[in-house]
């Protein structure tokens, strides 16, 4: 249920930023910060990197909470990734 949810939610995540104009992202936008409330406005397209690169913090932190508990994960490695059958495509 988990890698069914996680392909669903990439999959609408590549449907939004495939479908974003040039000048979209180019864009500004502009959000209240919870640690102080405070409004800042930021460019979409460095934005965007920093949502993808967070994703895989969060990765790295449920691979360490599964390597604690003692319990299986998948190699996070992109390097290890890249030398297998499936990730050869992307090497």
């Amino acid at each position: 249920p988990l890698h069914s949810a996680r392909e669903a939610e990439d999959k609408r995540i590549i449907n939004w930023v495939g479908g974003m104009s040039e000048k979209a992202l180019a864009g500004r936008f502009s959000y209240m910060t919870l640690s102080d409330m405070r409004t800042v406005s930021q460019r979409v397209a460095p934005a965007l990197s920093h949502f993808f690169n967070h994703q895989t913090h969060h990765r790295g932190q449920a691979h360490m909470v599964l390597t604690v508990l003692g319990r299986p994960s998948v190699p996070l490695d992109l390097a290890l990734f890249q030398r297998s059958e499936e990730g050869r495509a992307y090497a």
